[in-house]
């Protein structure tokens, strides 16, 4: 079956998502103890969020980034997630899809939550032909998803570095193997339909 260029694909369950966040350890060692962000954690800011493990590997650099070396798995509500992703704005203007500039652009700063499509990554950090879902949450968004939709947080920077070391040793199968089987989002087609460029 052929990959949606914009498709989600991410490790669920009948009721939640997992989706990953990279942070300095002052802020996700805490998080993953406690399982809610700590005080220091700025929902004044846009967090994004990212259903994809491999594009967070890629965009932590398998977590030796300065300030991304904690990966975080937040298991979140997939009601919250799906609430996101219904109340969210393309980051970009997309001619056919938006009415003009002004409206996306009055739509964006309405909007608690923003879309982008980034290149999928394969093992090597490559860039695939189909798309990952970067899901940005401001104002509302953010304090529902710290206060409400988290369910539980996980530090799976030691399986990041697992993963990493397999495919250094160029054993790609295992590396396949131990990282998570993410899997095509269930989702109605109306719910992406002005997220899809």
């Amino acid at each position: 079956m052929e990959e949606p260029k914009n498709g989600i694909r991410a490790c669920y369950t009948p009721t939640t998502v997992t989706v990953y966040q990279a942070y300095r350890p002052e802020i996700g060692l805490p998080a993953a103890r406690e399982g809610r962000f700590p005080v220091a954690w700025q929902r004044d800011r846009m967090t994004w969020i990212k259903p994809s493990f491999l594009w967070m590997m890629y965009r932590s650099g398998w977590a030796t980034k300065g300030g991304q070396e904690t990966i975080l798995a937040i298991e979140i509500s997939r009601q919250g997630f799906e609430w996101a992703l219904r109340h969210a704005c393309l980051s970009h203007y997309e001619r056919g899809l938006h009415t003009d500039r002004a409206a996306w652009k009055r739509q964006l700063k309405r909007a608690p939550a923003r879309v982008q499509w980034d290149p999928e990554r394969d093992l090597h950090m490559q860039p695939l032909p189909h798309r990952s879902l970067q899901l940005g949450l401001t104002g509302e968004a953010a304090n529902r998803y710290a206060d409400e939709w988290t369910v539980a947080i996980t530090d799976v920077t030691p399986l990041a570095r697992k993963v990493h070391a397999l495919v250094r040793d160029g054993n790609l199968a295992a590396a396949g193997r131990l990282q998570p089987q993410e899997l095509p989002y269930p989702v109605e087609d109306s719910l992406l339909a002005h997220l899809r460029s």
